[in-house]
């Protein structure tokens, strides 16, 4: 005896087909990541034998979008290298553990607004841009600090060569992921 005969109905004939419509959209989102994981792997593999510098694993992260910390590219790096490391990474340990970070969306950029706010605080006579000198001791003595190799990443990026400052709203501008 069915007491909800119009649920029951719903559930025979409209949930399945949905999920199964999911199961499919996952498949293919998995399977673009795959894609975009394996070319931005093969960038860095330049001995084309499916492994990259253990070094390089940050830069690729990064190239997928995501923003982790330090500590969070160790705890990820922990997690691909071989039990005895080598100083190389294998495209088959990253692939899996890649694959579920931007299924789960980790390590995603900041927005905009926070961006914008975050240089406001350090720019607190709202000049609109803070000088090579500030941007340095900021991001080497503040927070988590950057290390020389991001230091100097971050600066060729940022800084305008001809006022020798970052405007931070344009550099806000060209971080920005687009997530569509």
């Amino acid at each position: 005896m069915m007491r909800y005969p119009v649920a029951s109905h719903l559930c025979q004939h409209s949930v399945l087909p949905v999920l199964w419509i999911l199961a499919i959209l996952v498949e293919i989102a998995v399977a673009e990541y795959h894609k975009k994981i394996k070319e931005a792997f093969e960038v860095f593999d330049h001995e084309a034998n499916n492994t990259v510098d253990v070094r390089e694993i940050g830069t690729i992260v990064r190239s997928l979008g995501c923003c982790p910390s330090e500590g969070q590219l160790h705890d990820l790096l922990a997690e691909v290298e071989e039990e005895e490391p080598t100083g190389y990474i294998r495209f088959e340990k990253f692939l899996p553990v890649m694959t579920k970070v931007l299924l789960e969306r980790r390590y995603r950029p900041s927005p905009e607004d926070t961006l914008l706010r975050a240089f406001e605080v350090l720019d607190p006579s709202k000049r609109g841009f803070l000088t090579k000198e500030e941007l340095i001791k900021y991001m080497t003595e503040e927070g988590e600090p950057f290390s020389q190799e991001e230091m100097e990443e971050m600066l060729s990026a940022a800084i305008d060569p001809e006022s020798n400052s970052i405007h931070y709203k344009d550099y806000i501008a060209m971080m920005v992921v687009d997530d569509s």
